[in-house]
């Protein structure tokens, strides 16, 4: 069993629910089926944030998320990039936005939360509060004042340093001409939604792309960050009264703070990134808000993975 980050220090289960989060769990990569597989609750109430990257294909990614279901009081799920990707389905070829339905379709069939679902409300402690799982994309905006005043400048300055995301070439987004173009019309109808709220309850944002540029600076290739998020969501955390933002995608899990605001990367990543760590990371407590400071790196003790399998 591989309990939350918080899970109590004598060893005792939790006494009351937590909203956890976790991304980038890449299930179907060798060395990380045994952490899935290891994912379980410590409150039978407990609600678990999944923001992104699950696996590359649609039946992989519902079986993931249909077993955590069966674990979890309640799953919430936002794609990443990796769910987008075409041509990753045996005898499918949805791309674009038909293959984004396909996973809303399959995912409401087994009890997930999408970002196409009404946003629930989370009434555990450190609520009452709406998590908004939210999917927007990116729009190459990140690194203006970096790499370059135009998309395309930014473009012709990753590809000169040989960085350039496999989106590039498997993330297709038709109907739309382009993927900003669909990131801005992601943006806008997310916007319109979130803009209908109760304005007196705060919210947790979810995303798997970072809502604001500050945690791409820490890249050891910084114009990656172009395919980390849109500027557009930039005031997100403010505007919509944000308790936390939880995002994944940079593989860097880590506590981050704007104004009243925790930004908290919650990837597992891959065997090789996690390893560093001394192992894998538990899901993160959002709610209730954790003391300050950094969240703890350990895993639990006598949790054990089998040997790596390179």
């Amino acid at each position: 069993m591989l309990p939350p980050d918080g899970w109590p220090g004598d060893g005792s289960a939790p006494q009351e629910p937590r909203l956890l989060a976790i991304s980038d769990l890449h299930a179907a990569h060798r060395g990380n089926e045994e952490v899935v597989a290891a994912l379980a609750p410590g409150h039978p109430d407990d609600w678990l944030i999944v923001a992104g990257d699950v696996a590359d294909g649609i039946d992989e990614v519902a079986g993931v998320l249909a077993q955590l279901r069966e674990r979890f009081a309640r799953v919430l799920w936002t794609p990443g990039n990796h769910e987008l990707l075409a041509g990753k389905d045996a005898g499918r070829a949805e791309r674009g936005v038909e293959r984004y339905d396909r996973y809303v379709e399959r995912l409401r069939a087994v009890g997930v939360d999408t970002p196409d679902d009404p946003y629930p409300r989370w009434e555990g402690p450190g609520g009452p509060a709406i998590v908004a799982p939210l999917f927007t994309l990116y729009d190459y905006g990140f690194g203006a004042t970096r790499f370059g005043a135009t998309a395309a400048e930014r473009l012709e300055r990753a590809k000169a340093g040989r960085v350039v995301a496999v989106d590039e070439y498997l993330l297709d987004p038709a109907p739309f001409p382009s993927r900003e173009a669909w990131c801005a019309a992601r943006v806008a109808a997310t916007s319109a939604r979130l803009d209908a709220l109760d304005p007196s309850l705060p919210t947790v944002l979810v995303s798997h792309w970072p809502l604001h540029e500050h945690p791409t600076e820490i890249l050891r290739h910084p114009e990656f960050s172009l395919w980390c998020g849109t500027p557009r969501t930039a005031d997100w955390h403010e505007r919509y009264r944000a308790l936390a933002v939880v995002y994944g995608h940079l593989h860097i899990p880590r506590r981050t703070t704007l104004g009243a605001t925790r930004f908290e990367e919650v990837s597992l990543g891959y065997p090789r990134e996690w390893r560093r760590f001394g192992g894998p990371r538990r899901p993160r407590v959002i709610l209730p808000a954790p003391p300050p400071g950094p969240f703890a790196p350990d895993v639990p003790e006598g949790f054990k993975l089998p040997p790596p399998r390179d």
